[in-house]
């Protein structure tokens, strides 16, 4: 928990101000028992009505000043607890942004939302009820106390066993919560990626007749965390019923012995009236301390959760001393690359070398796990090879800094991702800056214009998250689109025209030769047709560089390419 306090350091005058106005208040609320007291004995029992309105005159300006440092004191706290959680959540954020797939796969990505959201906002609430109570809690017990025995030293007797009792109280309700709390948070988590699930796969749930498995899913989730959150809150509720007991009972002992003593002339009425507030202030105080106490288990976990994602060091980093390319033409090259997994027994690549040429279309294609993504993968540095080297513009992209690196690349994955907003919005994404044109230009080259302009608002017409709404081929040539917009000096097409038919495949790939024709293009495609013309083609198999070369030189010399042709060709035939 200390750890994740210290972003608050940007609030520390907020902090100051909150403790001193907390101060004062605990100061007014103890000093009004006192005055009370007075009232009764010097102007209640003796009949002295002017002293009865002089010191209630008196009592009001405290009680308003202290109101005044209770309402500032809150505002002040609420912006510091907001600020905090504003804070925290941008540097969860950034740090996750660092991460690659391996840093997502440790935690996972419903892990991660919940940390980002639920977490923070635990965490924030409890720093929001410590801002308040830190100070305000302590000092009002210890001056209850304080004054309590200033009264009266006999009756505060009492209060050795009070004080005990509520301790024990305390410690054996939130004792029993703080590991629920944290299997809480954990049930959270598997809620979230239940119903995660279930939403990004709704169609395939539905078409295999799969939607009551996962509503059986969602209720055996929902009924765990409903299991052990009504555990945890049966626990806490016994802490306020068995807190005011005791208050209560102390309560009537206070009024027995102190009848006594009233009866026997050594006390006075107002004395122990104004031991009773002071009582009941240090009850409420330590009321304050378990309200407070009833999150801190939650808000423990959940700072530990938070400080779980801070912690994880991402694998790919940049170097201390970047190193800027000399000349910018795009050239890629592969030198002896070999690539595994961590924790996998064997290579996903072995010994691949070519080289990309600026000007140049170069495929890659071969069988379903050939390691044709993992070898594109390896450019825009999302995973570093395990040996050799790959070089941009003559420097090893390990060397250099990953903004610059990737600012020399569009990249198309192969699924396509687009994010709510207008079909502008998502070209532009590759470019913020570009022009209208430019956007109409991209999207022209791309073949989308087309079903853009039959659209009801154009570029400017709203599309749905991830693009729900548009079909797979639509999506495929808005993120070529956005990739063509940025005007890169490296583009990468990771089986970017799948969805798309023969004709517009090929209205495509002739619009990005003429568009193209200064860069360094890769394209990885399963369709021979994709990539016949390509100025070479890399032929992988189980990770192997197979064969290199044009379609003619390949089908002469390449018995894996000559069969990928063949069974395509007859494919073709049959349909």
């Amino acid at each position: 928990m200390r750890r994740i306090l210290r972003f608050l350091r940007p609030y520390r005058q907020s902090v100051i101000w909150i403790l001193v106005l907390l101060f004062l208040q605990s100061l007014t609320t103890l000093y009004l028992p006192e005055l009370m007291s007075k009232i009764v004995d010097n102007g209640v029992v003796k009949g002295n009505i002017p002293y009865i309105i002089h010191v209630g005159e008196f009592m009001m300006a405290v009680t308003v000043f202290s109101v005044v440092c209770s309402v500032a004191a809150g505002l002040l706290s609420s912006k510091a607890s907001a600020g905090f959680g504003k804070i925290v959540r941008r540097k969860v954020f950034a740090h996750v942004e660092t991460f690659m797939l391996k840093e997502f796969d440790t935690l996972g990505t419903s892990s991660l939302i919940v940390r980002t959201t639920n977490d923070i906002m635990q965490v924030q609430q409890f720093v929001n009820m410590l801002l308040r109570m830190m100070v305000m809690a302590p000092l009002m017990a210890l001056g209850g106390i304080i004054m309590a025995i200033y009264t009266d030293a006999r009756l505060s007797l009492i209060l050795l066993v009070i004080m005990p009792v509520l301790g024990l109280a305390i410690y054996a309700v939130l004792g029993r919560s703080v590991g629920l709390f944290r299997a809480m948070q954990g049930k959270v988590d598997q809620l979230n990626r239940v119903l995660r699930e279930h939403l990004t796969g709704v169609r395939v749930i539905r078409s295999f007749q799969r939607v009551r498995y996962e509503v059986h899913r969602f209720n055996e989730a929902n009924i765990e965390l409903t299991d052990i959150s009504i555990h945890v809150y049966q626990i806490m509720a016994a802490l306020m019923p068995l807190l005011m007991l005791i208050i209560n009972f102390s309560t009537l002992a206070i009024i027995w012995f102190g009848g006594k003593l009233i009866n026997d002339n050594a006390m006075q009425v107002g004395s122990l009236m104004a031991f009773i507030q002071y009582v009941t202030q240090i009850m409420f105080s330590v009321m304050m301390v378990s309200a407070m106490f009833f999150m801190v288990p939650r808000a423990q976990a959940s700072a530990r959760r938070i400080n779980e994602v801070l912690d994880i060091e991402p694998t790919i980093l940049d170097p201390a001393v970047p190193t800027l390319p000399t000349q910018s033409t795009g050239e890629v090259v592969f030198e002896d690359v070999s690539f595994q997994y961590p924790g996998a027994e064997s290579m996903v690549l072995s010994h691949i070398s070519f080289t990309l040429h600026p000007g140049q279309i170069t495929a890659v294609i071969g069988g379903t796990g050939a390691g044709k993504t993992t070898l594109i993968n390896l450019i825009p540095r999302f995973d570093d090879v395990t040996h050799g080297r790959v070089l941009v513009d003559g420097i090893d992209v390990r060397d250099m800094d990953q903004h610059v690196l990737r600012q020399k690349i569009g990249f198309v994955p192969q699924k396509a991702v687009l994010f709510s907003g207008t079909i502008a919005d998502n070209i532009r994404y590759g470019d913020e800056d570009a022009s209208d044109w430019a956007v109409e230009h991209a999207a022209d080259v791309a073949q989308a214009t087309e079903f853009i302009a039959e659209m009801p608002q154009g570029f400017d017409t709203i599309i749905s998250q991830g693009g729900a709404d548009l079909s797979g081929g639509q999506k495929q040539r808005l993120s070529i689109a956005r990739a063509l917009v940025r005007k890169p000096e490296i583009y990468i097409f990771d089986d970017s025209f799948s969805a798309l038919d023969f004709k517009t495949d090929a209205k495509l790939r002739r619009a990005l030769q003429n568009e193209l024709d200064t860069s360094t293009v890769l394209i990885v495609a399963q369709r021979v047709s994709t990539v016949i013309d390509a100025d070479q083609i890399i032929v992988l198999d189980e990770g192997q560089l197979v064969g290199i070369g044009t379609h003619r030189e390949l089908m002469a010399t390449c018995p894996i390419y000559q069969d990928i042709v063949r069974s395509q060709h007859a494919e073709e035939v049959i349909a």
